[in-house]
């Protein structure tokens, strides 16, 4: 043992050497040394694709000299013969927060506490905390000695890391796991550059929801585009000047979810910059849209738990898509890789690190091979942040980062024995160290029918003694070439067998002691040697062929309860004789049929002929109308407030659709079939509001409406003036109504003096330009001066008759018009002046009293302000209420004595004209969308259910495919529920359901930009 110890030490002094501190002296003798060693005779696996049987690797301070069978050893160079042993490259990590300052969280501004509008960040840098690109990991990277052993472990031996922290992070640090100075362990500042949809520790305002993060990321782009040209000679500003340093390097944007890649994306799109998304591992569900985006991943390998559902009510708090995404969660890296998305594997994410190796082992029981595994560990890692000139492979050159295994690195066997870092050795099993494992003769005093068992794998081996049929498992220790057993051969006499001895090559033998106290020889001769897994890294995927593969369920689009096992395809559609509303003017027909092809209405007519192919519906005794459109709507959103400021102009309903709500699938049961998503009411001037047709199934950006006019949300009354938000809040300009007047002027004017601005630059020759300086770039006066230009419109949530009149009054005087009043509650008694102004009503049919400025609301206001010449639509405002759309329109029958037609028109043809879509949708005519409706009855009627919901002659909802997709969610929820007990019986960890009622957003929910995702929980069960 003296020399296995006197190498180790020689090792670990030469490695010292290698680093030749030279800025830091020294407190003794120096001893500079080449640090040369050589390791022979072993299986190298110098790439992912690249394996040499039998060959050399020289390593001369610190980093790789030579690689291959035929490498010339220079003299003085310690030599390791690593003969049935493997070297692998160590693995890199490039999402890390190693070394990096633990966050301090405090207590967030906005939201019913005291809000902090301005930065309390002191010197020249961004207005808002957010923001810090300025952050440099290099400046504030420390070394830490347990959590790099905890990754050498792990087998990795480099990382990038970088403060998890705000939505622009700053740069990242290339860093070993060497326990070393920091001068010694930073090998490259500046690698990339990180961004993300989280505020962090900001305790500022604003943003307070994910749409105000994406807005004030774009907001910064555009600032700092300005400051590069110009803006330095009005301002100073060490952010800016930072965020335009980051941009030549790579770009990683860290996403909650698989929608938040698509998010991403559309930034990076917007600005020219590719990212490297670092997602959620959830990817696998929307894997077409996120591989069309043609960007890379950073994967986290945090498969969920199972749920313990053992209790039947604790049971119902677990959705079906949390179910099916603890069974797919770990197919998960092998459906990318077989999509072909590059991506790279972290720890990040992960409750223990000590889950890596069995995570992702899983994952390859599950799908990823063995070489894309590996691939994914390290050549890619450092191929996406332009390392690889330093790590991810055994090349000459690079680092001497490299694992020393007693097998192949994925086998459930495989020890990894060493672990070198930039040189330096560090050893976790003696490479040396006798392999006891194996099948052995057992004799024990005069019992030799014995077999001793040693298996499991080096450093953690595992005993059982068979003696005829039982099976004895002992009390081993051992202790170098020493070895001691307690055994109970014979359970009916009792009593312990106590047992010494020694190796002796391949023969344990020694002395022990009987139940009795009598003295006894035993020995135990090697009759079967253990055998190892193959040699080669990807070898045993063929062996795990043969085995039957996980069984998990399939896919659905969305991925929820009621989901579609495939995305509904358009068709040709003739549907035969019904009672057709057109809302044009041929009226209601009868015994009509309507052909759809490609998407559109072709003909509406009697006895048409069906076309080749066609699906025909026969409407015998139903009702066909177009789809219902809902101006005011509040579903499939992740947030609807950003209040962090009176006017949030800049922030998009679109950036922030949720494809996923449940509320969609639940709407077209109700005959909807568009929505205009809007921003709530928090503040005076809302964000931009996003129109949607209800395509259940498809991806975000496949919901909008394409060519779709700009619209916004505006709000008055007590909201807007944080009336019921506490005293604590009421600090934000404006607090009274009189304020929020002034608020409109004041940001028109602005808003037009920036138009202008703009104009007279835009109006410029290239010589005058190249002279001037250039506007900045405001994304919020951007959508104000559209507005004036219109080009985008307005959607005012309003109650009480004075505002109304303001809003109209601001509006005459600065040149512009109001769309729509929404609410409107009060419009009965301005309706006049609405129809001169030529502003619409979008309202409710009968709710009111709910707060003190709805209490002069009436039922028959709808009808009122129809029959003063304004276009009235009825919304909802309200997931549950859209579902009866239908029957609020019918109200209006009822309280104000509307033609059946012209109360259906307020749900169809009306808010289409409010959304300037009467061109395209809200009526059955030759050419317009084929959004259609089939009821079972007159769709005013209580009774009337849709049988079919038809989006671009596509069929999105049939009421027999619902009682299917009813019968098949209840078998799955079973089929996983019985997996999960299965599961926990067999001792897999398990965690606790926790009920999560869904929020169904209304006009005055806020909520905070950290919570992005956690509001919408699927409840299709």
């Amino acid at each position: 043992m003296r020399k296995l110890f006197l190498t180790g030490i020689l090792a670990w002094g030469l490695a010292q050497a290698g680093w030749s501190q030279v800025t830091f002296p020294r407190n003794g003798v120096y001893d500079e040394r080449p640090g040369l060693y050589a390791f022979t005779n072993a299986t190298i696996i110098v790439d992912p694709k690249t394996t040499l049987e039998g060959a050399t690797l020289l390593i001369r301070n610190g980093r790789i000299e030579a690689v291959g069978k035929t490498v010339s050893i220079p003299a003085g160079t310690v030599v390791a013969d690593l003969k049935g042993k493997r070297i692998y490259p160590a693995l890199v990590d490039i999402e890390s927060d190693y070394g990096m300052p633990a966050l301090q969280r405090n207590a967030p501004g906005g939201g019913r506490g005291a809000p902090q509008y301005d930065s309390n960040k002191k010197g020249a840098y961004n207005w808002n905390q957010a923001i810090q690109p300025e952050v440099d990991a290099g400046a504030i990277f420390k070394a830490n000695v347990q959590q790099a052993n905890e990754l050498r472990r792990l087998g990795f031996g480099a990382v990038v890391t970088h403060p998890h922290d705000g939505i622009a992070r700053g740069n990242s640090v290339l860093v070993t796991l060497a326990d070393d100075r920091e001068n010694n362990v930073v090998i490259r500042d500046r690698v990339s550059a990180h961004y993300s949809f989280s505020k962090g520790t900001s305790t500022q305002t604003y943003p307070n929801s994910p749409m105000g993060a994406v807005a004030l990321l774009r907001q910064t782009y555009y600032d700092a585009d300005w400051y590069k040209k110009a803006g330095k000679t009005v301002e100073s500003n060490l952010s800016l000047e930072a965020f335009n340093q980051l941009q030549s390097l790579p770009s990683v944007f860290e996403v909650p979810d698989r929608l938040g890649v698509l998010r991403a994306d559309k930034i990076g799109e917007e600005f020219g910059v590719q990212y490297i998304i670092k997602s959620a591992g959830d990817e696998y569900q929307r894997l077409d849209e996120i591989k069309a985006t043609g960007g890379s991943l950073i994967v986290p390998l945090n498969f969920p738990q199972a749920y313990d559902v053992e209790d039947a009510w604790d049971a119902d708090n677990v959705t079906l898509a949390e179910m099916k995404h603890w069974e797919m969660a770990p197919a998960n890296p092998g459906m990318l890789a077989k999509a072909g998305v590059p991506f790279a594997l972290t720890t990040a994410n992960l409750r223990n690190k000590t889950d890596f190796w069995s995570n992702l082992r899983k994952a390859i029981e599950y799908g990823l091979t063995e070489q894309q595994a590996l691939t994914a560990l390290t050549t890619t890692p450092a191929q996406l942040l332009k390392i690889d000139n330093e790590v991810g492979s055994l090349k000459p050159g690079l680092l001497a980062n490299f694992l020393v295994t007693s097998d192949n690195l994925f086998s459930a066997d495989n020890v990894i024995l060493e672990n070198w870092v930039r040189g330096r050795q560090y050893v976790y099993l003696d490479k040396n160290a006798p392999d006891w494992r194996g099948t052995y003769n057992l004799t024990i005093g005069d019992r030799s029918n014995l077999k001793l068992n040693i298996t499991g794998k080096p450093g953690k081996l595992e005993y059982q003694i068979l003696a005829d049929t039982a099976k004895i498992t002992p009390k081993v220790a051992l202790a170098n070439d020493l070895i001691s057993l307690q055994i109970q051969l014979n359970k009916k006499q009792g009593g312990t067998t106590r047992l010494t001895g020694y190796r002796e090559g391949t023969t344990l033998k020694g002395e022990g002691e009987l139940p009795d106290g009598k003295a006894v020889k035993w020995s135990a001769t090697l009759a079967q040697p253990f055998t190892a897994s193959a040699t080669k890294p990807d070898t045993v995927a063929t062996d795990r062929a043969k085995k039957t593969a996980p069984e998990y369920g399939k896919l659905l689009y969305p991925f929820v309860g009621m989901g579609n096992l495939e995305k509904p395809k358009a068709q040709t559609l003739l549907i035969r004789n019904a009672t057709v509303w057109t809302n044009e003017k041929d009226g209601i027909l009868t015994s009509a049929d309507v052909l759809v092809q490609n998407g559109k209405i072709a003909k509406v007519g009697k006895g048409l002929a069906a076309p080749a192919g066609a699906q025909v519906v026969d409407g015998t005794g139903k009702h066909l109308t177009n789809g219902i459109i809902d101006e005011h709507s509040h579903i499939a959103l992740y947030s609807i407030n950003e209040g962090g400021q009176s006017s949030s102009a800049e922030v998009r309903m679109g950036d922030v659709i949720n494809s996923e709500d449940i509320n969609i699938y639940r709407q077209l049961a109700g005959g909807v079939t568009t929505s205009q998503l809007l921003h709530g009411s928090a503040n005076s001037i809302g964000g931009q509001s996003a129109i949607v047709k209800l395509k259940w199934g498809e991806a975000p950006q496949d919901l909008l409406v394409k060519g779709a006019d700009g619209f916004i949300k505006f709000a008055l009354g007590e909201n807007v003036k944080q009336a019921n938000w506490g005293d604590a809040v009421r600090i934000r300009f404006p607090q009274t109504r009189m304020g929020v007047e002034q608020v409109y002027f004041d940001h028109f004017t602005r808003a037009r003096e920036y138009d202008n601005a703009w104009k007279a630059y835009n109006s410029m020759s290239a010589k005058e330009k190249a002279k001037a300086v250039p506007p900045r770039r405001d994304v919020e006066l951007d959508a104000l001066a559209e507005i004036l230009n219109k080009k985008r419109f307005i959607t005012c949530h309003s109650y009480v008759q004075s505002e109304i009149n303001m809003l109209m009054k601001v509006a005459d005087s600065l040149g512009f018009k109001v769309n729509t009043f929404t609410h409107i509650l009060e419009g009965y008694k301005v309706a006049d002046k609405m129809a001169k102004h030529g502003v619409g009503g979008s309202t409710f049919a009968d709710w009111w009293a709910y707060k003190m400025e709805v209490k002069d609301a009436i039922p028959y206001n709808a009808a009122l302000m129809a029959r003063a010449g304004v276009v009235v639509s009825i919304n909802s405002d309200d997931a549950e209420m859209a579902r009866r759309l239908n029957q609020e329109a019918a109200k209006a029958v009822e309280y104000g004595g509307i033609s059946e037609e012209e109360a259906w028109k307020m749900v169809t043809l009306n808010p289409a004209k409010l959304l300037h879509l009467d061109n395209r949708l809200g009526s059955i005519r030759s050419g317009k969308d084929a959004d259609l409706v089939l009821w079972n009855n007159n769709p005013l009627a209580v009774y009337a259910r849709p049988e079919k919901t038809i989006i671009d002659g596509t069929i999105y909802f049939d009421a027999q495919d619902d009682d299917r997709k009813r019968d098949d969610l209840q078998k799955e929820r079973a089929r996983l529920i019985q997996k999960m007990l299965t599961a926990k019986a067999g001792g897999a960890q398990t965690q606790r359901p926790t009920f999560r009622r869904q929020r169904m957003w209304h006009c005055e929910d806020v909520e905070g930009v950290m919570a992005e995702g956690e509001e919408q929980t699927e409840q299709g069960k």
